[in-house]
Parts: C-alpha cells; structure tokens; sequence
C-alpha cells in the first residue's frame, strides 16, 4: 500500500507522480521520511526508451547505440537506496544465473537518478556486489532528466531531517528489443517464475 504520495514538477506542470506512472504501468516507491511504500498501475501506454548520453561505470561516455543488437533490461535507481535498489539488483543478479548462457543476449543496465553522488567510480564500487554483467550509468543532472523523461521515469530528491536526502523513484525494470522499442516490465516484486519467463522470452529476441 503506498504510504505517502507527494507532487512534483514534471516538464514545468506540477503532477501527481502517482497519476504520471498510471499511464506507464510502473511502481512508484517512495523512500522518503514519510516511509516506503509501492503501488501497482495498469499497463503501459506511452512509448518507452529513447536517445540518451551518459556515462558507464568504467568512464566510458555511451548512448542508447551503444546497446542496440541486443535486449536490454534497465533499471532506474541510486546505491544510497536502504531497499528497493539492492533488492532489484540482487533479483538481477539471480535471474541472470538462472538463464545462464541466455543471459548473455541481455543487456543488463542500471541507471542512478542521483547526480549529486553517483559518480562512475561510485557506481563501479557499488556494482561490485552484484553480477559483473550489469553496467552502471551515471551523468549529469541534465542528462538524467533527459533519459528519466524518455522512460518516463518519477524521481525526485527528498530532504532528510537532519541533513542529507533520499530519492524516491519509480521501480520497475524496463525490457527492451534489440532494435530499442519497449517490450515490457518487470514489476517491483513480481513473482521470480513469471519474471525469468519473460526474460527468456526477451533473451530468445537477442
């Protein structure tokens, strides 16, 4: 059950992020003071995925080409998140030993919303806990926005009491063909057997 839902500016109209990820099929989580919550939306609506330059964990600047000829999953997050990112992650990581040599037709990507602290070298320490398939991008806040916007992915700093701040942020993984169009999700605690039959279905298009 979500716990707190906040507004925010999105593209110069304030919005509920709620009512936003209705029309995406996502999961909001939020990890704020408030506490955390999620909740489920109805089936995607809008075109996913678009053009974006960042940078991966090892300082290398890449674009969306860079990942073209193969599926992709991505996932949308920050490593100060006290939950929700390690637990994805760590489902990834998971789903990527049980499809063995099928996980290989994927790429598996995790992009941090957080601009101010995730630097490459911060990304490539926190990956270092999960498979080593999964590449970490970064960038600034306007390249963020930017490939946020294309997702159509919530994300929205919050202060902590204090000092210091969390992120709240949608939750699910994007699936993507080799070609870049959007083939799906993962939702925030699916069932792991409903899951891995949709990554095998996403890897058989690699």
């Amino acid at each position: 059950m979500l716990r707190a839902i906040r507004w925010a500016a999105w593209g110069g109209v304030a919005v509920l992020g709620l009512l936003l990820l209705a029309t995406t099929g996502d999961w909001l989580v939020t990890d704020g003071p408030l506490g955390t919550g999620r909740v489920a939306t109805g089936p995607a609506s809008l075109a996913i995925g678009g053009p974006f330059r960042l940078t991966d964990h090892r300082g290398r600047a890449v674009t969306e080409q860079d990942f073209r000829g193969r599926p992709m999953a991505i996932f949308f997050g920050f490593t100060h998140c006290p939950d929700v990112c390690p637990t994805t992650l760590g489902d990834m990581t998971n789903f990527i030993a049980a499809l063995d040599t099928a996980a290989e037709r994927v790429h598996w990507v995790f992009v941090s919303v957080d601009a101010e602290r995730d630097t490459p070298q911060t990304m490539a320490d926190y990956l270092s806990a999960f498979d080593p398939r999964i590449v970490g991008l970064s960038g600034s806040e306007a390249q963020i926005s930017d490939v946020a916007r294309a997702f159509r992915v919530y994300y929205r700093k919050v202060p902590l009491e204090g000092g210091g701040y969390t992120m709240d942020h949608s939750a699910s993984v994007f699936l993507l063909d080799a070609e870049g169009r959007f083939a799906g999700a993962l939702d925030y605690k699916e069932g792991q057997d409903v899951a891995l039959e949709k990554l095998r279905m996403l890897a058989s298009r690699g």
